[in-house]
């Protein structure tokens, strides 16, 4: 019997997860270069088919949540649309960190996943695109809040400054979560450094000055 539509996509959805958990607790135990696609489906208890029906290659099985984390940005700057872009930004990453969102959750998990991936060029060069193309929605998403065009200069120079921001931030939080000290204070210091940098960079646009506002 099929299940309803909304049992079969909490089903999907059950999968996908599996998968994922299964895939990333192989690659932080063995390396990812060391585990292929037809053992995790193995360990999933799916077929090899399943799998890359869910994940078009082995590097978006570790970096599952890039979707996730590009939605957060897009509602979470739609919703700030009274505030200046980095305001707007500041104030939305101030959120996540306050609400502990896994996103930016510094654990010993967190920790084991980024020494996975640093010891991996493969995944480092994914996490670089992945970066970039973050970047990329972020500077689209200060220019259409202030009216400019979607490639608009002075947008992604403030978009590379808030997101290399954000990847020191958390480095600096993981270094802080190793020494016992609290890696959220770390990384909101370093966030609130990367917004006075911007402050600086796009002094005079709208982007940092609400009454040049459209």
């Amino acid at each position: 019997m099929t299940p309803p539509p909304g049992r079969r996509e909490q089903r999907k959805t059950e999968t996908r997860q599996t998968i994922s958990d299964v895939a990333t607790e192989l690659i932080i135990r063995r390396g990812f270069e060391s585990v292929s696609m037809s053992e995790i489906a193995d360990a999933a208890g799916v077929s090899r088919k399943t799998v890359f029906n869910y994940f078009a290659s082995k590097e978006d099985l570790v970096f599952d949540r890039d979707e996730e984390a590009r939605t957060l940005l897009r509602e979470g700057m739609t919703a700030r649309r009274g505030m200046t872009p980095l305001a707007a930004f500041q104030s939305l990453v101030r959120q996540l960190l306050a609400s502990g969102h896994p996103l930016l959750r510094i654990n010993a998990g967190a920790a084991a996943f980024w020494s996975t991936v640093a010891d991996s060029p493969v995944l480092v060069a994914h996490a670089r695109r992945l970066q970039a193309q973050l970047a990329d929605d972020l500077a689209q998403l200060m220019a259409d809040a202030v009216g400019r065009p979607a490639h608009d200069a002075e947008a992604r120079l403030g978009a590379a400054m808030l997101l290399a921001s954000m990847v020191a931030a958390y480095e600096k939080g993981l270094a802080s979560q190793r020494q016992g000290d609290d890696p959220r204070e770390a990384m909101l210091q370093l966030i609130l450094r990367g917004g006075t940098g911007v402050l600086v960079a796009l002094a005079g646009t709208p982007y940092t000055d609400p009454g040049l506002r459209p």
